[in-house]
């Protein structure tokens, strides 16, 4: 199905770029209300250290079978100090679920959390019977086990790899026991189970159906790891690049915009197949470009994660004139210690998983890849132990010679497990003045 999906993706992109930027044409105002009214909202609430994200590729499937992508929505929230800020949460999905419910017409939301934020949904439903009466539906991914459904709301319960004993009383509990704890919010299977709770019916398709011969639009934030507060004092400009190296097509942005409040942006018209670099400039620091895989349809989940210069765990990352650095991110766990039902990474055709770096038991989904010590030497016996400390998260010593050196590319090559093989090349930006980070999609 991967290898279809590449080979379908490589002939849209033709046929995208032989039709220019054409429009396809919008439905008329009341099939757009007919639409909305047909489907209740649907808000994520994502886990530690998480974002809407996590859930980017479910929405996309949510709008392949007919969701108004304008329904769908994420809380997030500042997951190291959830404990403090409860009453803050709850008053903000109060004000979330009211105004959904007034723009579809609605008569309740769907709701979905993720591990952490089982914890605050089970707790949001319980605190009132009015809360948990405008909840249709509650999905409790693989996170807080419960003696009943939270408030009463109905509830499915979806569990991977671990205590297959896990399981919320009078819910429906599944259980996926070859998935990882974040690809159980990211997956086809997970997919087909909450698509059947929400519809009482399969889904028409689990595959991300691209807009053919179109603009797609897509918005989102730009956000500080992990707090998810706004970027702020910062423009952000839009390059689309190509799809075989990476590089910009122009050395003008196609969109300039200036970074304020909660970091929003969009929608920006983008192509569907096309690849793009969205690049975060601001005075006196690094430029942080991120490269994603085409998005084939809208896409209202985008999040540029990033920090403030000289903070976090950027902050670590050695630099120089000579290497790039660069930060890997999916949201479907690295297994590196699995042999042939693991995944496989290559950086400059050198294989970087291993046993050591990206055990299962890790759960990583951040990889940080740069020459620690500015050495030019790769080492892999033992990973960055800074890094590796940290959750979802690892860290290596790879040396990735900046440019001029490898014709100014970077070639990242990924075998997933399960099948699909993807190839994303981007310039070898030199660290000493830029951040790269390299989007993987988790399907």
């Amino acid at each position: 199905m991967h290898t279809l999906r590449r080979r379908t993706l490589a002939m849209l992109t033709a046929v995208t770029v032989a039709a220019g930027l054409a429009v396809t044409t919008s439905p008329p105002v009341a099939a757009e209300a007919a639409a909305r009214a047909a489907y209740r909202p649907v808000v994520f609430v994502h886990g530690s250290a998480g974002s809407a994200s996590q859930f980017q590729t479910q929405a996309k499937r949510l709008a392949s079978n007919g969701y108004p992508i304008d329904i769908i929505e994420a809380q997030e929230y500042d997951s190291p100090n959830v404990a403090t800020i409860l009453p803050q949460i709850y008053a903000e999905l109060d004000a979330r679920i009211s105004r959904l419910l007034a723009a579809s017409g609605a008569d309740k939301v769907d709701l979905l959390a993720h591990s952490l934020g089982t914890f605050v949904m089970q707790s949001y439903l319980t605190s009132s019977p009015a809360r948990a009466g405008r909840v249709a539906h509650y999905v409790n991914l693989d996170g807080r086990t419960a003696a009943s459904p939270p408030g009463g709301v109905p509830t499915l319960a979806i569990w991977g790899e671990g205590d297959p004993a896990r399981a919320i009383t009078g819910a429906t509990n599944v259980y996926l026991p070859d998935q990882s704890h974040t690809q159980t919010v990211s997956s086809e299977e997970s997919f087909r189970e909450i698509f059947r709770f929400f519809r009482g019916r399969a889904p028409h398709t689990t595959r991300i159906v691209p807009q053919l011969l179109g603009k797609a639009r897509v918005s989102g934030r730009a956000v500080l790891f992990p707090s998810n507060v706004g970027v702020t004092g910062a423009t952000l400009e839009i390059y689309p690049v190509s799809s075989l190296t990476g590089r910009r097509l122009a050395d003008r942005p196609a969109h300039r915009l200036a970074l304020t409040g909660d970091g929003s942006f969009g929608p920006i018209p983008v192509r569907a197949t096309a690849r793009y670099e969205f690049a975060i400039v601001r005075t006196g620091a690094p430029t942080h470009h991120f490269y994603f895989q085409p998005f084939l349809r809208s896409d209202t989940f985008l999040r540029l994660l990033t920090s403030r210069p000289g903070e976090g765990l950027s902050a670590l990352i050695d630099t120089s004139d000579r290497h790039t650095a660069l930060t890997i991110q999916r949201q479907k766990e690295w297994w590196g210690d699995q042999g042939d039902a693991g995944d496989k990474l290559w950086i400059n055709g050198r294989d970087v998983l291993n046993a050591a770096n990206t055990p299962r038991a890790k759960r990583t989904i951040g990889i940080f890849a740069f020459d620690d010590g500015s050495d030019r030497v790769t080492d892999l016996t033992a990973p960055l132990p800074e890094f590796f400390s940290q959750t979802f998260m690892t860290g290596m010593d790879v040396f990735i010679p900046a440019a001029p050196a490898h014709l100014g590319l970077v070639s990242i090559a990924v075998d997933q497990r399960g099948g699909g093989f993807d190839l994303i090349s981007v310039p070898n930006w030199r660290s000493s003045e830029h951040r790269v980070t390299v989007n993987v999609d988790d399907f």
